[in-house]
């Protein structure tokens, strides 16, 4: 059933201000237009809600008993586009984000705060999972964003890459290559290293790219989160290959990040959306000041 809203806006216009020259005013329309909207109206209903005279116009009976249930209709029509306009104009509303926990410690945190400067009443509901999870997350739609590892692409998927992040040594300062300004792949054969889990999206691609080169580690643990590795270094357990972006020097004591050369490998990072729809204003903002401040990270 098609709701013909221009003719209860009319029909509630006129009852309110009493005749069709002034509702015609209000809806900066002709008194011919407005004419119009009140005939298909009551073709529509099969019922006279008017009765005009050429001196003033007065409601019927069931004209009377429908206008409060027509100022309802009005209202919340008027009510819920205004909302959405100001949703499309101020980036106001709500989202999801799917993320990989690694993002969490230092990217991601600067993005949010950025942008709820920017937005203070928005809300972001956070999805934190292995890479698979986020682009499963977005492709399912529990999320519309994603922030996840370059892997195989989907033919629903957008994939813009943020920036690349170099896998780095991370030891504490007692440990033999503390000193070193770099180290290689090389010196990683007989280091007491911390693995994460096979099934991050990290390892993955840390493995296939040593393997290119001939080289294969084996840690003397594993761990499922980048967070357990760091804190097995900090208790003096190991050391461990990690993201440069999830580690700056400072952030624990006596603990050293070392760059990784011959080569140095870096995971891209992308930014995950469905290439069908559109994102809702929010995610829209929250796109725009990821790509802002990604584009300054230098690691």
């Amino acid at each position: 059933m098609k709701i013909d809203f221009d003719g209860v806006q009319a029909f509630v216009m006129i009852a309110e201000l009493g005749g069709f020259s002034k509702a015609a005013q209000q809806l900066h329309i002709t008194q011919t237009a407005l004419t119009r909207r009140i005939q298909k109206l009551e073709a529509y209903l099969d019922l006279k809600l008017l009765d005009r005279t050429t001196r003033r116009v007065e409601l019927t009976a069931v004209g009377r008993e429908f206008l409060p249930q027509a100022r309802n209709i009005v209202h919340d029509m008027t009510t819920a586009v205004e909302r959405l306009k100001d949703m499309s104009q101020r980036a106001k509303g709500n989202f999801t984000l799917a993320c990989i926990p690694s993002m969490t410690s230092h990217v991601l945190p600067e993005v949010i705060r950025s942008y709820a400067d920017q937005h203070p009443d928005n809300r972001i509901r956070l999805l934190d999972g292995a890479s698979h999870e986020v682009h499963a997350a977005v492709l399912g739609g529990q999320a519309e964003l994603g922030i996840g590892v370059q892997g195989e692409k989907h033919p629903d998927l957008s994939e813009t890459v943020l920036f690349a992040d170099p896998l780095v040594f991370i030891c504490r300062s007692s440990h033999p290559l503390q000193g070193r300004r770099s180290v290689s792949w090389n010196d990683m054969r007989d280091a007491d290293l911390i693995g994460i889990s096979s099934f991050m999206a990290t390892r993955i691609f840390m493995d296939y790219q040593l393997a290119k080169r001939g080289i294969r580690l084996h840690g003397n643990y594993e761990v499922q989160h980048h967070a357990t590795a760091m804190n097995l270094v900090a208790a003096g357990v190991g050391s461990a290959i990690l993201p440069a972006s999830y580690f700056q020097e400072g952030d624990r004591p006596d603990m050293r990040k070392i760059p990784l050369t011959q080569p140095t490998v870096k995971r891209k990072v992308v930014l995950l959306k469905l290439r069908r729809g559109g994102l809702s204003p929010a995610a829209q903002a929250f796109e725009a000041v990821l790509r802002e401040l990604s584009a300054k990270l230098v690691f």
